[in-house]
C-alpha cells in the first residue's frame, strides 16, 4: 500500500510541474499566411509576395530582413517590447516600408492582443522571403 502512495504522490506532483509548464511548451508562434505571390512584369527574377502575419500576445517576431522590399500596414493593433526596452504601442493605421536587407523586428507581443499586419513583399524570386539575423 505504501508503494501505492509513493507512486500516486510522484505522479501527481509530476502532473503538476508538468501543467505549470504548460504554458511556455505551447507558447503561440507567428502565423504567416500568404494571399498571394506573383512575378513583377517587366521585372526579371522579383516578386510580390502578399502575406497577414498575425503575432498573438507572448509571440515573438524574430528578428531578421527580407531579400528585397516590405511594405506594411497594421491592420489590428497591440504592443509590442523589444529586450531591454519599454513597451511600446503599433497602433492599426501604422505603417512603413522596410528596406532590403536591413534587420527589424526582434520584438514580442505583450498585453492581451493580438497584432495583425498586411506586409506587401517585393523579394528576390528563389530567395527566402526571411533571413535570420541575431
Amino acid at each position: 500500500m505504501r508503494r501505492h502512495a509513493a507512486h500516486f504522490a510522484l505522479t501527481s506532483a509530476l502532473s503538476l510541474a508538468t501543467m505549470s509548464l504548460a504554458p511556455a511548451c505551447f507558447a503561440q508562434e507567428v502565423k504567416r499566411t500568404e494571399l498571394g505571390r506573383s512575378p513583377v512584369s517587366g521585372v526579371e527574377g522579383k516578386e510580390i509576395v502578399v502575406q497577414l502575419v498575425e503575432i498573438p500576445p507572448g509571440a515573438a517576431s524574430r528578428r531578421h530582413f527580407h531579400n528585397g522590399e516590405e511594405a506594411f500596414y497594421v491592420l489590428e493593433g497591440g504592443t509590442v517590447q523589444v529586450p531591454g526596452k519599454e513597451a511600446k504601442e503599433r497602433p492599426a493605421g501604422e505603417h512603413g516600408i522596410n528596406k532590403r536587407e536591413v534587420p527589424h523586428a526582434g520584438y514580442t507581443v505583450v498585453g492581451d492582443k493580438p497584432l495583425k499586419i498586411l506586409s506587401v513583399y517585393v523579394v528576390d524570386t528563389g530567395k527566402p522571403l526571411q533571413v535570420p539575423v541575431p
